[in-house]
């Protein structure tokens, strides 16, 4: 069976998760394959650029790297690259027959998408000199924590899949730093919350982790150099703190590094410019809208909007009021999860927004340049709108 087709059969979301399945399906394939150089990237937002600039950063240094990040935006093969590039379709089908062949038809049945697409990634990986591996949700129980890990990579950590990890911040923070490998290493991103930061430093001593700031890590020259790359490409903040976080992490492991012909980041959706008074930001929680309001700090743009029920819209329109001119709420096919659609309509009113439906004329918003629009909310929004806007 191909791999679209089998996938298909995979439902995206469960009610309730078997943790002990993805152990046991990794103990049965593990030995086929090569031992992993593998780097864990661990936390609530900036995951998928962090790890894409550091696979970008260790291949410009003549290595070659893997990066598994999730989830994709418009096709699965997304998720996967190598050495420069997104895996071509034939790759991965390549590698999902590998894997069909090692599994036992219990795995091929039971395991979830998300965990086939981690044992996926293992098969197409084991070549490599570092394979970059970007956590889900969780951390301690994720499915990517089945690895041996070399090193882990935290970004800043926030309130979101609060119905699974927990309602608080020390909840979160510590099923995450819980990922921690006993006599491992382990680099925060310099922005993280300082009770995330305590909880790090007492479960790193617990485990004897080697556990340091990127700004521990990084020399003078280096800073000097993710400055003229930052001006180069224009990047917004958060980008900046990321790309520290990776510089610091290629520091640890191969000692030096030069970015100097490092390229533009090659992740789509991330504060992303798709026309020139046009951006689109897979973001959809509080931590990503802070992110967002520093950027367009003393601006005020078009927020083209929407979220599912059981995401804190609340707090993310709340975040984003200050650089607010209008919301437009965009309606698209969220599949089989609920859009909060009436409840943020309540909520603007409660907030005193200005708001209206989206009318999806893709050519006025490009051509009206007196206004500044970001489509903002999640994958799945990000995805409805660019096939709009592509296909107009």
């Amino acid at each position: 069976m191909k791999l679209d087709e089998f996938l298909s059969h995979k439902p995206l979301f469960y009610k309730e998760i078997d943790y002990i399945r993805m152990p046991r399906a990794w103990g049965s394939i593990k030995a086929n394959l090569k031992p992993f150089k593998i780097i864990h990237i661990i936390g609530t937002n900036g995951k998928g650029s962090t790890g894409r600039f550091l696979a970008q950063i260790l291949h410009l240094q003549g290595k070659s790297v893997g990066h598994y990040t999730s989830p994709h935006i418009f096709e699965f093969r997304e998720r996967f690259w190598l050495n420069g590039d997104v895996v071509s379709s034939e790759l991965l089908e390549s590698a999902h027959e590998s894997l069909q062949a090692m599994l036992s038809e219990e795995f091929k049945v039971k395991t979830s998408y998300f965990e086939y697409a981690t044992l996926l990634a293992a098969v197409l990986f084991s070549e490599c000199d570092y394979f970059v591996c970007e956590c889900g949700m969780g951390g301690e129980l994720d499915a990517t924590n089945v690895f041996d890990k070399i090193l882990s990579v935290f970004t800043p950590i926030g309130l979101d899949h609060t119905a699974v990890l927990g309602k608080t911040i020390e909840q979160i923070s510590t099923t995450k730093f819980k990922a921690m490998q006993v006599n491992s290493q382990a680099i925060l991103n310099d922005e993280m919350d300082s009770i995330s930061v305590h909880i790090a430093f007492l479960i790193a001593a617990s485990r004897r982790v080697r556990i340091n700031f990127a700004s521990e890590i990084l020399e003078k020259e280096d800073v000097e150099n993710i400055k003229k790359y930052s001006i180069k490409f224009s990047l917004p903040y958060f980008l900046i703190s990321n790309l520290c976080l990776a510089s610091a992490a290629a520091k640890r492991l191969i000692n030096k590094i030069d970015i100097e012909n490092l390229e533009e980041l090659n992740l789509r959706g991330r504060c992303e410019k798709v026309a020139q008074n046009i951006y689109v930001d897979v973001g959809h929680n509080e931590l990503a809208a802070q992110t967002i309001a520093q950027k367009f700090i003393g601006k005020k743009l078009v927020l083209i909007y929407n979220s599912f029920a059981d995401k804190d819209y609340k707090a993310v329109l709340a975040t984003l009021k200050p650089i607010i001119k209008r919301v437009e709420i965009y309606q698209y096919d969220s599949g089989e999860r609920e859009l909060a659609t009436d409840e943020i309509r309540k909520t603007l009113n409660e907030l005193d927004i200005q708001h209206r439906d989206f009318l999806a004329n893709f050519d006025s918003l490009c051509e009206n340049k007196d206004e500044l629009y970001l489509a903002f909310g999640s994958f799945y929004l990000v995805e409805a709108f660019l096939r709009q806007f592509n296909a107009s």
